[in-house]
């Protein structure tokens, strides 16, 4: 069994464990994969997508607020390190991570350049702005992204990994690395129970 498939079985589990067995039959009945055009636009503009990420989009083509011919989906369905906690994310579909390029770049190029030294940035983190472009963002938080979003960074400082997986935390702001890879991601996601599932009212 494929990680992703690890990944998607455990939070089906975690869905009905919590109440929310309708949600996931919902889901799973109006989502689809996205289209391999989709997804070689992804691996166009990302050549190091991950493909674990790929995979996962092969299942699921993205849950914010994501309209599919069978209705409009916006399941909660990823979370990030345990300074976060139970919070819960959205995975953007594969159209809207290629849409959202340049959004690490015009949110967050000062906090990278170091102009904030009430920000907190991780030293595995470039100080170069003009790097971000090559951040791929592919979720936001429960609050559309005005609270925390995530990336996967291509192009990390000397003391980072090329993938590593950074969130963007609001008030206090401050750029983490939470994973060495979106692979570790997805684990470090499985070993904590899916508690953001936790959070979620399926009444």
């Amino acid at each position: 069994m494929t990680l992703v498939k690890q990944y998607l079985e455990g939070l089906k589990q975690a869905y009905i464990d919590n109440g929310g067995e309708e949600a996931w039959q919902n889901l799973m009945a109006t989502a689809h994969g996205a289209t391999d055009a989709d997804l070689q636009l992804l691996r166009n503009r990302y050549p190091q997508v991950p493909e674990s990420l790929l995979d996962l989009l092969r299942h699921i083509d993205g849950t914010y607020w994501r309209d599919y011919e069978k209705g409009t989906v916006s399941d909660l369905i990823l979370g990030a390190d345990e300074e976060m906690g139970d919070y819960p994310y959205y995975l953007l579909s594969a159209k809207q991570i290629v849409a959202t390029q340049n959004e690490a770049f015009d949110f967050y190029a000062d906090y990278i350049n170091r102009e904030y030294e009430e920000v907190e940035i991780d030293n595995r983190i470039t100080s170069d702005a003009s790097q971000l472009h090559n951040w791929l963002h592919f979720s936001d938080c429960m609050n559309n992204g005005g609270t925390s979003q995530l990336f996967i960074d291509f192009s990390p400082s000397v003391t980072g990994k090329v993938g590593q997986v950074v969130r963007f935390l609001h008030d206090p702001d401050e750029m983490v690395v939470i994973a060495n890879s979106f692979d570790d991601y997805l684990k470090m996601l499985m070993k904590n129970g899916y508690c953001f599932v936790d959070e979620m009212n399926f009444e």
